[in-house]
């Protein structure tokens, strides 16, 4: 009997022992919390980062972003708006960032001249500084792709490599040496010589018109450089076989071999026939 007391006894103490062992519901309440809030502040903390990064490509002041803010009233909120939200008559610029206001007005296609199937280049209507002010005042509406480092502009990266990232991403539509080509509906892919490298960096990371959007996690800067600096080299590396034919490719090549060749031995064989009589 004895034996059995103890038995039992030391079975309810384990029981206890086990029961105090076990983790309050509030315990694992607190930890869910600790890691909640542990988790939204490392997420804040990257995302203020990663903020400070696409928009400190260059310090802007009060005063530009106010003198960007006229320009716009004057010049574009009849299609995007007095708060640049957007209209019917043009979409809205909030998180598009500065480098898309420096592209659209740097190449004079903004603002817009008359309604098509894409906005096309003309010369430019406002100055550099007018443009960096208007850019400064759209970035400061909402994050977005700022205008890139200088150290990716010099053209002076792997050429090799960028013709080969070119061919993969973008010679479909602005033909492999960058002449440019016809898209659907009246659209069309422009020609990349003698366009800037700020200006070529600045389409891959916004996707004007149709083009797609290759942001930094698709084409990463340097990618973007080597691109910029295969472009370059074929403008000062021009074709060596001769006549280019505005590097319009096989089609334009056999239209002349048909036109002009064909043609020759016409010509040349009408000559003999006319000899012979």
């Amino acid at each position: 009997m004895i034996s059995h007391k103890t038995a039992s006894s030391s079975g309810r103490s384990a029981k206890k022992s086990k029961r105090s062992g076990r983790r309050s519901p509030l315990a694992t309440v607190s930890l869910i919390v600790v890691g909640l809030l542990t988790t939204g502040g490392a997420y804040a903390l990257f995302t203020s980062t990663a903020t400070a990064d696409t928009n400190t490509a260059s310090s802007t002041s009060q005063s530009q972003v106010n003198e960007g803010k006229k320009l716009f009233a004057a010049n574009c909120a009849t299609c995007h708006g007095m708060a640049a939200s957007g209209s019917s008559a043009g979409p809205s610029l909030i998180g598009v960032g500065s480098a898309a206001v420096d592209f659209q007005v740097g190449t004079g296609r903004m603002p817009l001249a008359a309604d098509g199937p894409q906005a096309e280049q003309k010369p430019v209507q406002f100055t550099n500084s007018q443009t960096q002010a208007m850019a400064a005042y759209i970035a400061s509406l909402g994050t977005g792709p700022s205008e890139p480092a200088s150290k990716y502009l010099k053209a002076d990266g792997n050429a090799a490599k960028g013709a080969e990232l070119f061919r993969i991403n973008c010679a479909m539509c602005h033909n492999v040496a960058g002449a440019g080509g016809a898209l659907t509906e009246g659209k069309f892919a422009p020609s990349l010589k003698g366009v800037s490298s700020k200006h070529i960096y600045e389409a891959m990371l916004t996707g004007p018109q149709n083009m797609p959007v290759f942001n930094d996690l698709n084409i990463k800067p340097q990618e973007k450089a080597d691109i910029i600096t295969y472009l370059k080299y074929l403008e000062k590396n021009p074709s060596p076989g001769g006549f280019q034919l505005g590097d319009l490719g096989p089609v334009s090549e056999g239209l002349f071999i048909w036109i002009f060749g064909l043609g020759a031995i016409v010509a040349v064989t009408v000559w003999l026939t006319a000899r012979s009589n």
